[in-house]
């Protein structure tokens, strides 16, 4: 009798893991098929959360083409970045390829807090619809925690973690007042486990994976769509430390190939890596123990950091 229950434990067990891991990847089929089959049952973006948008980190990589695709479906655009003259030509882009607006906001997430006075003053009179939380940033290459700089070490909290906490607490107020409104929280595939050589970096991610499923539960019942966006690797320069990557792949996606799928899903899957082939790796990759996940993380990083050194021609002790 005893053994009889353990084994129906165990197969529940089994079963609730293989649920939950493919919930998200069935979502993401729906999402893509429905346009299909319920093209009644599909809202534009515009008329379900609102006309503009604003995306952090948009001069480069996801949140540039994130930008663009919100743009070219009738999205107005805000584009919160570092870098004025990227800004500006990103903006004029959207402006010439699909005619509608766009509001540029100069902001260097490194320094902390002192940067959010100004957004928010910026941002007070548009009814943001969408806020896609994408600015991240990543190791120069892997390393050990005691071979960051302290400067690195906060600039990686400051841009991280700070940014969608704080960006999030500034525009939910008014979504909330609206009663519709949507949040993209791009995390990263690193938050599935501890990450060796990049541990602060991983140790981020996993932050916004609880922020977000958190304030989803504090915001859902007001009408607000919170999304966990969390990509494995795309060609982006926050791989830079890795040419193959930045080559990319069949598995590692342009940043337009991954934002064209991402931007599918939005307001469809809550949960999602945004593109398919990441979702299959999403699967197995949590499905492996934990301890597992650290040690494969472990020597892939180490590969990482060895192409590095060599291409670099970098000598650490």
């Amino acid at each position: 009798m005893f053994v009889l229950l353990l084994s129906s434990v165990g197969v529940v067990a089994v079963c609730a893991v293989v649920i939950d891991s493919l919930w998200s990847p069935l979502e993401q089929i729906t999402s893509y098929l429905s346009p299909f089959f319920l093209p009644s049952e599909v809202e534009p973006l515009t008329k379900k959360f609102g006309v503009w948008a604003a995306v952090t980190g948009s001069t480069d990589g996801i949140g540039k083409q994130y930008a663009l695709e919100l743009a070219r479906r009738g999205c107005s655009v805000v584009l919160i970045s570092r870098n004025p003259d990227k800004l500006s030509a990103v903006a004029g882009q959207i402006e010439k390829e699909y005619n509608v607006k766009t509001k540029i906001i100069v902001a260097d997430f490194s320094k902390g807090a002192e940067v959010y006075a100004k957004i928010e003053e910026e941002l007070k009179d548009i009814p943001i619809g969408i806020l896609v939380n994408n600015v991240g940033i990543n190791y120069d290459y892997p390393c050990t925690v005691c071979e960051l700089s302290p400067s690195k070490v906060w600039e990686l909290i400051n841009v991280n973690v700070g940014a969608v906490t704080v960006l999030s607490r500034c525009v939910l107020p008014g979504m909330a007042a609206r009663g519709r409104g949507a949040l993209v929280n791009v995390s990263s595939g690193s938050e599935l486990q501890p990450l060796p050589l990049m541990t602060i970096y991983a140790a981020t991610k996993a932050y916004i994976r609880s922020f977000t499923l958190a304030l989803r539960e504090e915001y859902a019942p007001k009408g607000i769509y919170v999304q966990h966006l969390s990509p494995m690797f795309v060609s982006t320069k926050i791989n830079a430390f890795s040419q193959k990557l930045l080559e990319g792949s069949l598995l590692v996606p342009d940043a337009e190939t991954y934002s064209r799928h991402a931007v599918e899903t939005l307001g469809r899957v809550h949960n999602t890596t945004g593109f398919w082939l990441h979702g299959i790796q999403y699967f197995f990759i949590k499905i492996a123990p934990e301890w597992i996940r650290i040690k494969i993380g472990m020597a892939m990083n180490k590969r990482f950091r060895h192409e590095y050194l060599q291409n670099h021609k970098v000598k650490v002790n």
